[in-house]
């Protein structure tokens, strides 16, 4: 666009209200202005001194050494230097001297623009402009014909002559009709579209009517080959198709993909990439990489220049790493293609371990040691944590120490946890599960055997647990399995600190903290004489009660995290996390299992999950089945039958919605995010009772 300082005179010199007659005459004779800026002692304009001002005090006889400033004109028109040139017309006409002053920021003349100039400049830009618009006709291969309000042609350019195949003054004044022979310019219409078949080419002309002059319109015609646009059309046809077709591969494909510009900022980015690191798409395109996705180091590649892969990285328990690939044009690194692996890597390493393991023949012989810690215990709850200050507690001395709770509480992990705070937490930590080991074995395992003992036994005998676990801790689960005899025998380890080997007569001393956990009521079986009552004092110096996972319902969640990435990594799955209706099922159910179910549920739902997030589908039956019984549905096998898994789960929600308001059909709209009349088609759809 074209400023008035590129059209304007300069101003070098200005007249003063001082200036005296003569000096006057002098100086608009040297530059033939008609018109001169007059500015005070700062240089800035108070006004002009004319043609006609001059021609007064000449008229009035006044001595040459008169000063004008009686003479000067001040209701003048200014306009700013940095204007545009088709922008001045509202500070022109102000002026009553017909000349335009053009000031600077600071008000100080810098030009004058006569209409003289104005139109000679006019001229010349609008020239400028048609051989501009020429050119970008020609280039483009639009024919353009442009015609006066009656339809005479007033412009042709070249590609209207070529098409036609005449030259330019044949066609100019004649009219449009030659070269349109359907042509209608009687109606009112703006716009309109014709086919026009020339020689072997088919042509789209669209016509436009355009304002010469209040009154009158002329009409622009604009020629286009259609075998151009069919191309055109083609080509665009082949590029949405392979777009699509990437597309679908990309959206299927086991991998994130994000690109980079040469400015580092995201141009591209797969729906995997947002699943995996929980991104949101405003967050991601245009922005610079660095900014949202630092982990990568997409960034360095754009200064090296070189592809490289990063080592094993983690992300909510899923390995993953990245293949940093530079993209070049005309030996130029125009971007950044990054390829995160992160679905295939789980089996990729299950089979290099296992031929390492074949080719290398490695077994495992380490003794058995403490795994867990009380850092490693998750929870919320504050009974727990009390526990679990308790437990750091307990742990530091060398008490026997009796861990109570249902079946799946975690009694073994507490055990692993008090034997990591002891002082013997680098010795080995044994387990025995008194119910899982046959009554007539469960001695020799206790206490080893000599050899030739009895029937059956290794000529070099064995040690047994104790042994094992001497400088360290012996675990005993599921005490409450235990046989009499046997429990008369450990006793007498507690209370002595030493045993006989079965067949043996050597006495074996023996430094073994116990860990005790049953789920059964000791104190009753003690009553009922199936459990020894000095047993039971001697095992319960401290006794931890682990409390169910239905009175910890804050760790349900907290635990399902810790599930999700502890099983990701185990099974190779890439669940980033649950529904809001999975959310309200886990809270709603009771967890007769306790955290063994819990963990058994995430896993079975993470193999059957079919994206990054479980859904209510992938769910137990059973759980689905107990919630919904519990909220008031029928579980009847007729009635469950009629409705699909996912339909049933909308009668969860919906139930579930009008408990929480109470009844309230308006409230439980709002919870639901659906209008009053579909919530009553579903009432009706599930034959809920609707009453006001």
């Amino acid at each position: 666009m074209l400023h008035l300082k590129n059209v304007m005179e300069p101003v070098k010199e200005c007249l003063f209200p001082e200036t005296s007659l003569i000096q006057t005459i002098k100086f608009m004779k040297k530059t033939k202005w008609n018109t001169v800026p007059v500015v005070n002692q700062s240089g800035k304009l108070i006004g002009v001194f004319t043609r006609s001002s001059l021609y007064n005090m000449l008229l009035l006889e006044l001595d040459y050494s008169t000063p004008i400033e009686n003479f000067i004109k001040n209701d003048i028109g200014t306009t700013n230097q940095h204007k545009e040139l088709n922008n001045i017309e509202e500070g022109i006409s102000k002026s009553e001297v017909g000349t335009g002053i053009i000031v600077d920021d600071d008000r100080k003349p810098v030009g004058i623009l006569t209409p003289q100039t104005a139109a000679k400049n006019y001229i010349k830009n609008t020239r400028l402009l048609k051989e501009q618009l020429e050119i970008i006709l020609n280039t483009s291969n639009l024919g353009a014909v442009m015609t006066d309000e009656s339809g005479r042609i007033i412009f042709v350019n070249y590609v209207v002559t070529k098409m036609i195949n005449q030259p330019a003054h044949t066609l100019i004044s004649n009219n449009l009709q030659m070269i349109i022979p359907n042509l209608n310019l009687s109606g009112d219409e703006r716009e309109a579209t014709y086919q026009l078949k020339i020689r072997e080419n088919t042509y789209i002309v669209r016509l436009s009517r355009y304002r010469k002059t209040r009154e009158n319109h002329g009409y622009i015609a604009l020629f286009q080959n259609t075998s151009e646009i069919e191309n055109l059309a083609q080509e665009l046809k082949i590029v949405n198709r392979l777009k699509r077709v990437l597309q679908t591969i990309i959206d299927h494909a086991y991998d994130g993909v994000v690109m980079i510009n040469e400015e580092a900022k995201i141009t591209f980015y797969s729906p995997q990439l947002i699943e995996l690191f929980e991104l949101e798409n405003e967050t991601i395109n245009g922005n610079h990489v660095d900014e949202v996705l630092p982990q990568l180091h997409l960034s360095n590649v754009l200064k090296t220049g070189v592809a490289d892969i990063s080592e094993l990285m983690e992300k909510k328990g899923i390995k993953y790493m990245i293949h940093r690939i530079p993209i070049y044009q005309d030996e130029q690194i125009i971007g950044v293609v990054g390829k995160i692996v992160y679905r295939q890597l789980h089996e990729v390493r299950e089979r290099f371990r296992s031929y390492e393991s074949s080719e290398r023949g490695v077994k495992n012989n380490k003794t058995e040691e403490s795994k867990f810690t009380f850092n490693e215990i998750i929870t919320e709850d504050s009974q727990m944590k009390k526990l679990i200050k308790s437990g750091y507690k307990a742990g530091k001395g060398n008490t026997t120490i009796l861990i109570r709770g249902e079946s799946g509480t975690g009694k073994e992990l507490f055990a692993h946890a008090l034997h990591s705070s002891s002082f013997c937490g680098q010795g080995p930590f044994i387990t025995v599960n008194c119910a899982a080991i046959p009554e007539h074995l469960l001695e020799s395992e206790f206490f080893g055997y000599e050899g030739g003992a009895f029937s059956g036994a290794n000529q070099k005998g064995k040690i047994g647990k104790f042994d094992l676990a001497n400088g360290g801790t012996l675990f005993l689960d599921e005490i409450g399995d235990m046989s009499l005899p046997l429990q008369a025998k450990l006793l007498r380890v507690l209370q002595e600190r030493e045993f006989y080997r079965v067949g043996g007569t050597e006495r074996i001393g023996v430094n073994v903290r116990i860990i005790a956990a049953t789920n059964k009521p000791l104190e009753d079986m003690v009553s009922a004489g199936t459990f020894r009552e000095d047993l039971f004092y001697r095992l319960n110096v401290i006794s931890v009660e682990l409390p169910p996972l239905n009175r910890r319902r804050k760790d349900i969640l907290l635990l399902s995290e810790f599930f999700i990435e502890k099983l990701n990594k185990q099974n190779g799955t890439s669940i980033l996390g649950w529904e809001p209706l999975v959310e309200q099922v886990l809270l709603e159910y009771d967890w007769p299992g306790n955290i063994r179910e819990l963990r058994n549920v995430w896993e079975r739902a993470m193999i059957f999950a079919e994206s990054g997030k479980v859904k209510l589908e992938d769910l137990p039956d059973y759980l689905l089945k107990k919630v919904g019984y519990d909220l008031g549905f029928e579980d009847s096998e007729d009635e469950m039958c009629d409705f699909s898994l996912m339909e049933r789960a909308e009668q969860f929600a919906i139930q579930k919605a009008l408990v929480q308001a109470n009844g309230n059909k308006s409230k439980a709209c709002k919870l639901l995010g659906i209008s009053r009349s579909l919530l009553y088609d579903k009432l009706k759809k599930y034959e809920f009772e609707v009453c006001e």
